[in-house]
């Protein structure tokens, strides 16, 4: 019976640990470190590359812009570093659409601290709809690499913030969606912010 349970135990962490080795080989890396391939910019702000990162910038119009994927996708298991250099008011869209600088889709808020970062934006749409417990805030590291993780599969939703889930969601609109990974800046000038590592893992 001891060498049974042994046993058991032992075909749990093998097939565990070659989920994890699948996940990590199917993993597409968004951005390349070198240039915009594979994204497109929407609106006048800044985006570049620089040192391997990629980063946004507000422009002389200090209007809201976005960095889409020129590929669209539903299920999928997301993980993303960014450090908010300034004001750091920004996001990242999943299932959207964009025309201009008009977006459509859900957006897992990154911003300041106070402002909700991990909760769940509808643009032109419901607004909010649901933010973490604020308690929850204290897992941004503001002026220092964070690390954003959004699995979305079939309606539901759900962030994490340096490994703490911030919220989960179950939603019968975003369920019904698909489309392209957007990186915004708000409005308002004086944003910038630093990415990296964008990997996603379709489900």
């Amino acid at each position: 019976m001891k060498n049974f349970i042994i046993l058991f135990f032992a075909c749990i962490m093998i097939s565990s640990c070659a989920t994890s080795q699948q996940s990590k080989s199917d993993a597409i890396n968004l951005f390349n470190g070198k240039d915009l391939t594979g994204w497109v910019n929407y609106g006048t702000e800044k985006w570049y590359v620089d040192n391997g990162e990629l980063v946004c910038e507000s422009g002389p119009d200090k209007g809201y812009g976005y960095l889409g994927t020129t590929q669209k996708f539903k299920d999928f298991d997301l993980t993303v570093d960014f450090k908010q250099s300034a004001n750091g008011n920004s996001g990242i869209f999943i299932r959207s659409s964009i025309e201009g600088t008009k977006i459509t889709g859900w957006q897992a808020e990154v911003a300041p601290p106070g402002n909700d970062t991990g909760g769940i934006y509808e643009s032109y749409g419901r607004g909010w709809l649901i933010k973490p417990d604020p308690a929850l805030d204290k897992h941004l590291k503001m002026g220092e690499w964070n690390t954003m993780r959004v699995v979305a599969k079939g309606d539901n939703v759900t962030t994490y913030l340096n490994g703490q889930q911030m919220i989960t969601l179950t939603d019968e609109k975003i369920g019904a969606a698909s489309g392209q990974i957007a990186l915004q800046i708000h409005d308002g000038g004086g944003i910038k912010v630093r990415w990296k590592n964008l990997r996603i893992v379709e489900l």
